[in-house]
Formats: structure tokens, C-alpha cells, sequence
């Protein structure tokens, strides 16, 4: 062993050491915060002298703790643990409960044990009716990779079935708290068209972050407002290109998951003329090719026939015998519906048509259109 390797390994054993203390802090925040709750709720409806401090309850608790030089557990703070443990009351049977308890002193292992034991299983809204277990399959790995202040985010959303769709987002994505918020902010859900029937499948649910087809994999509307970009008007192809890929990691997640970047301007040799894919994809979970064609302009037809040979060559000179057939995505800035319909009517080939937009709209602009694209579904 020289220096050199020395400096690796210990720089190695840091690395994996660090990442896993942080682990371990996020989930005993995660569990105290939990725990803290089910007493609060707990002494909320059976404490013996909770009349005398009812609404003022989180309140004088956290003067209390502030006085035992406690950091951070405001009456806010309070809140959001009472509404963790509402939301997720079973969150800690699916995960290794034991090896938390463990480490507490004997006797409040005990109070705790028999907490958990005398608290119901689920808190659900009754107009809510749904099979909880579904629901609860993904809690180990939400528990154990996602840190409290992602919580405090999903716990904002009373809907279980948006909720569970971001649960899955941050659980397959690894997304940051910053990221989550940004596809709440965004209404990713609601983009997905999930939204239009609340009886729909978890498996459905799961098929748009791990989609298992093509057309699970696209959505019809892109939003790029993260390019900070001048008027759509004023920006050429390249132009919109460039930002895109010097925003990748924006741009992927907003692609979806799933998406590895290839190349850029790929240039194909058909008969003896060059020509020039915009971006180009490789979709690791459907694994194959995925041509995207940017435009800064409405639909043309003239556009989409330039994809689908693009498609065609793929298939032909670069698809291997492991790969599924070449997807491709045409972004335009506005589309006639039953004008593309007509123009794809015919194509064998997987190509989608897809908006994009620069600058996200208004929240009712957004809620507006995406109530009239599912009136038109």
C-alpha cells in the first residue's frame, strides 16, 4: 500500500461512513418527530388535564422545551409531528421499528412499546376508501432513504393518491426537498392525468414513475421554466438547446424517470446526406432510444415526418438485439390536436407529440388548462 492508496481508501471509508451517519440522523429525527406526535395526538384525546390547555397545548410546550434548552420544537414544529404521525400512523410497521426502540432508556422503551401497541393501525378520511396495504408497501424505503424535511412537504397534501405519487417520485427519483417541491409547485401530479379518476390502481401510479410503456414514459406538456429564458420568440432552436443541456439534470427530472443523455446534434448518414437528431436519449428502464426533436414553433407535419425517418434509421442501423424500438418525442411550443391526430394517423411507429413551455403560467392558468386537456381526453 502506498500513500496514494492510503488516502483512497481512507477518502473511501469517509465517503460511506458520512453517508450513512446522515442516514442514521434523518431516520432518528424522522422516529423522534413520529413519536412525538403519537403522544401529542395521544394526550389530546385522553389526557387527564388536556381542558386546561386546548388550544394552547403546542404552545406551552414549546415553552416548556425552549426552557430545557430543546432547539427547534416550536409550536410549528409540534404541528407538523402531530400531522406526520396523522398521516403516517403505520409508517414504523413496516420498517425495523426494533432497532430504534432499542436504543432508548428501558423505561421509556416500555411507555413506547405500549403506545404503539394501543394506537390504531391507520388514520385515514373516511370519504378516503381505499386498500391501505397497497399504500403501505413503499414506507420501508420511504422511512429509510428520505430525510424528515421531505415529510414535511408530503404531509401538505391531503389527497392519498397524489401523496402516494409523490412518495414513489422521491423513492425511485432520490429527489431533494427542493426538487419535490418544485414538482408539487408544478402540479406534476395533476400533468400526469392521474387526477381525472381517483379509483385508479397503485400500479398505475407506479407505471408513471417506473413506466412499463412508451406512452407511461411522455407526458403532453413540458414545462422549462427553470431556463430563465427571454421570450420564446426571440430564441433560436440552438439556442433553447443549449440551455436545456446546460440545465441537464432540471431537464431530466422534468423529462421523467428514467432518462440517461447520449448526445446532442447526433449526426446519421442516410444514403449520402447527413442528418442531425437534436438530442438523443437512452431510456434505461424501457430500455431503448429516445429521439427528441425541439422545435421552436408550432406542430408541422413536415416535422413530424422528419422524426419518424430519424425513428426508422434507429431501428434499423442502431437498435441491438437487447433494445425495444426507438421512441421518438416532438416538442413543439403549440399543437391542433385533431391536426396531429390526423398526421400520426397511420404512423406505426412510437412518436409523441409534446408542448413545452419557458415560463410556467399562474397556478389557475395551469389548473385551467389542465382541466380542459382532461375534458378532452
Amino acid at each position: 500500500m502506498n500513500f496514494k492508496i492510503l488516502t483512497q481508501h481512507i477518502h473511501a471509508i469517509h465517503d460511506a461512513l458520512q453517508t450513512n451517519a446522515v442516514n442514521a440522523v434523518n431516520k432518528h429525527i424522522t422516529f423522534r418527530n413520529w413519536v412525538i406526535g403519537l403522544y401529542i395526538l395521544k394526550y389530546q384525546q385522553n389526557g387527564e388535564d388536556r381542558a386546561k390547555y386546548g388550544e394552547k397545548l403546542l404552545i406551552k410546550l414549546a415553552e416548556k422545551f425552549s426552557k430545557s434548552n430543546i432547539k427547534g420544537l416550536t409550536p410549528a414544529e409540534l404541528s407538523r409531528c402531530r400531522q406526520f404521525y396523522i398521516t403516517y400512523p403505520s409508517i414504523l410497521g413496516t420498517v425495523s421499528q426494533k432497532s430504534l426502540l432499542q436504543q432508548l432508556d428501558g423505561a421509556i422503551l416500555g411507555t413506547v412499546s405500549q403506545e404503539l401497541e394501543s394506537m390504531p393501525i391507520r388514520v385515514i378520511d373516511d370519504k378516503q376508501e381505499i386498500n391501505t396495504t397497497l399504500f403501505s408497501k413503499h414506507h420501508n424505503q420511504l422511512f429509510s432513504s428520505t430525510s424528515f424535511s421531505h415529510f414535511v412537504e408530503l404531509i401538505k397534501i391531503s389527497d392519498i393518491y397524489k401523496r402516494t405519487y409523490y412518495e414513489l417520485l422521491v423513492c425511485k427519483t432520490t429527489l431533494s426537498v427542493r426538487e419535490l417541491r418544485d414538482s408539487i409547485s408544478t402540479l406534476s401530479y395533476e400533468r400526469t392525468g392521474l387526477s381525472k379518476n381517483k379509483k385508479l390502481s397503485l400500479q398505475t401510479i407506479a407505471n408513471k414513475i417506473k413506466p412499463t410503456k412508451a406512452a407511461d414514459a411522455i407526458k403532453d406538456f413540458y414545462f422549462f421554466n427553470f431556463l430563465e429564458l427571454p421570450n420564446i420568440e426571440v430564441v433560436d432552436e440552438s439556442q433553447m438547446e443549449t440551455a436545456l443541456l446546460n440545465h441537464l439534470e432540471k431537464f431530466i427530472l422534468e423529462l421523467g424517470n428514467g432518462f440517461c443523455f447520449e448526445a446532442r446534434q447526433k449526426r446519421i448518414l442516410i444514403g449520402d446526406e447527413y442528418f442531425f437528431i437534436d438530442m438523443v436519449f437512452y431510456h434505461r428502464i424501457l430500455k431503448c432510444h429516445v429521439l427528441i426533436e425541439l422545435k421552436v414553433d408550432k406542430f408541422n407535419a413536415g416535422y413530424a415526418t422528419q422524426l419518424k425517418n430519424y425513428i426508422k434509421f434507429y431501428a434499423k442501423e442502431v437498435k441491438v438485439k437487447t433494445d425495444n424500438p426507438p421512441i421518438g418525442i416532438l416538442l413543439v411550443t403549440d399543437k391542433n390536436k385533431a391536426f396531429v391526430e390526423f398526421t400520426m394517423d397511420g404512423i406505426n411507429e412510437k412518436m409523441f407529440v409534446s408542448k413545452y413551455a419557458v415560463e410556467l403560467p399562474t397556478k389557475r392558468q395551469l389548473e385551467n388548462f389542465i382541466k380542459k386537456e382532461l375534458k378532452n381526453l
